[in-house]
């Protein structure tokens, strides 16, 4: 029974879990979105945003200088998230960069867009961006579109043309971008049904050892009974013989005497 566990699984041991948590925070901070499945969303959200509040208290606390021992850079907060976020440049990008963006908002620092099924398991993915970073390609979406618009006014035929051009271009990056996407889902699941495989395996020689185990402490106390059964034989047997021997020895010493 799972009372008071808060958390998802993931199908993963403690140990991988908190590695797959670390990596998805690193490459949330480093891109600001990614794309995943809606269950790791789900559990990356407050693992990430405590990290994001760790950065915009200790940048706060610098600003108002409620440091001890007159320091500038509070250190131990840096230090606790460097404990989660193992790469040097993360954690610069997490605190000269996001903390002074989110230092005015108090927390839901991310979303999640839920996008559907993906092909091939039918998982559940989403879409998981700090809020205060833009779509990039929004920005280019709208230069586009001012573009279109000036050259309708000068000439609708050369429009009309250069649509259809700026059309075939932006469909090829989309299905580079596709495939990208495709590779990238294929090597996450590749990559967890190894760890699965692996812990199964694991799991499983764990058991056959604990049985031999077993079975060899069953061996050695069976024989060790038989061994003490046999040992009381002997004695049984050796008692008699003694016996035995010493009723003879009576009665050749009464025949003697008669």
């Amino acid at each position: 029974m799972r009372h008071l566990k808060s958390g998802k699984k993931l199908n993963r041991t403690s140990s991988h879990r908190k590695a797959t948590l670390q990596s998805l925070a690193s490459n949330l901070i480093e891109h600001k979105r990614i794309k995943t499945t809606t269950a790791k969303a789900k559990a990356l959200r407050p693992y990430a945003e405590k990290l994001i509040s760790k950065a915009r208290h200790a940048l706060v606390n610098e600003q108002n200088g409620s440091l001890a021992d007159g320091q500038t850079i509070d250190i131990h907060t840096r230090r606790i998230v460097a404990r989660e976020l193992k790469r040097k440049d993360i954690l610069q990008e997490l605190f000269d960069s996001i903390a002074p963006v989110v230092a005015e908002r108090e927390g839901g620092y991310t979303r999640i867009i839920k996008l559907g099924a993906r092909r091939g398991d039918s998982a559940e993915v989403a879409l998981i961006e700090l809020v205060d970073w833009s779509n990039p390609q929004e920005g280019g979406a709208n230069k586009s579109k001012k573009k279109k618009s000036t050259t309708a006014k000068v000439a609708p035929a050369v429009t009309e043309a250069a649509e259809d051009k700026t059309a075939k271009v932006e469909e090829e990056p989309s299905l580079a971008e596709d495939a990208v996407e495709t590779a990238e889902e294929v090597t996450e699941t590749i990559t967890e049904a190894t760890a699965d495989v692996v812990e199964d395996v694991k799991e499983t020689a764990e058991e056959v050892v604990e049985e031999v185990k077993e079975k060899a402490a069953e061996v050695v106390e069976e024989v060790k009974e038989k061994v003490e059964e046999v040992v009381e034989e002997i004695k049984e047997d050796n008692e008699e013989a003694s016996d035995t021997s010493e009723e003879n020895n009576d009665d050749s010493k009464e025949e003697k005497k008669d």
